[in-house]
């Protein structure tokens, strides 16, 4: 798994290629804690080129809605492939995430919200 992060004035993104599995997870945990000690408003995931998640990595990102609900932060997912949004779906994670197809889409979501 390989983490490119993106700041602008709208959002933080973080770009994210590969499979997020146990082995990937501590990895992503340490650039969301990353995330969460720099307070960013607005966290957007770019799943475009995850193929895969499991367990640990839904639980890492359930981490950081935790810990960023002390300072208001919000997080959007965008760009699933079928098969990762069924993942999301099927234990009702889309409930938590907004969850969207475009990054466009993410920002709009989280802006009515």
């Amino acid at each position: 798994m390989q983490i490119e992060k993106l700041k602008d004035d709208q959002a933080t993104t973080l770009k994210i290629t590969g499979e997020i599995d146990l082995h990937a997870s501590p990895a992503l945990r340490a650039e969301l804690r990353d995330c969460a000690s720099d307070k960013a408003p607005v966290l957007l995931i770019d799943f475009t080129d995850v193929e895969y998640i499991d367990s640990s990595g839904l639980a890492t990102f359930i981490e950081y809605v935790r810990e960023s609900s002390s300072f208001g932060g919000k997080i959007a997912l965008f760009g699933l492939k079928k098969k990762v949004r069924t993942i999301f779906d099927l234990v009702r994670l889309n409930e938590l995430f907004t969850i969207s197809d475009t990054r466009e889409a993410a920002l709009a979501a989280l802006a009515s919200k």
